[in-house]
């Protein structure tokens, strides 16, 4: 259920960042998710088509680049991308690791209009990570 938190966040996000663009819809939303973010995409989906109703991105496509998770063992340095999230360290075996990557969750970019009759949607890209409002 966390992720109607996520929702709310990326949805204001995404309508601050096309509000200054002077945006008059949001088409697509590009969204890079880590391995280990937790983040289900079709819930996701779900909670953005209702949460999006009334505004600008209403009918938006999100998409979802996944990103696999890292590690870095601590006993001999080696980053490794674990196996069915098997945390062990394949070269010594060790199980004593941190996470280089995996946790992502931003936004990449934002493809919307400026104008109803604006042919070409123009894009906007940047990394803004998204934080659930029950964590402001």
């Amino acid at each position: 259920m966390h992720e109607q938190s996520i929702v709310e966040s990326l949805l204001a996000l995404a309508l601050e960042n096309a509000a200054r663009e002077n945006a008059v819809r949001i088409h697509k939303i590009n969204l890079v998710v880590g391995e280990l973010s937790g983040v289900v995409d079709e819930a996701v989906a779900f909670y953005f088509g209702f949460l999006s109703k009334d505004t600008i991105a209403a009918g938006a496509d999100i998409s979802f680049k996944h990103l696999p998770a890292q590690l870095r063992c601590r006993s001999c340095n080696s980053v490794f991308e674990p196996e069915k999230l098997d945390f062990h360290c394949p070269i010594c075996r060790e199980q004593q690791v941190e996470i280089v990557s995996g946790r992502q969750l931003y936004i990449e970019n934002l493809h919307f209009s400026k104008a109803p009759f604006c042919a070409a949607p123009s894009a906007l890209n940047f990394g803004l990570a998204i934080t659930p409002a029950s964590r402001r």
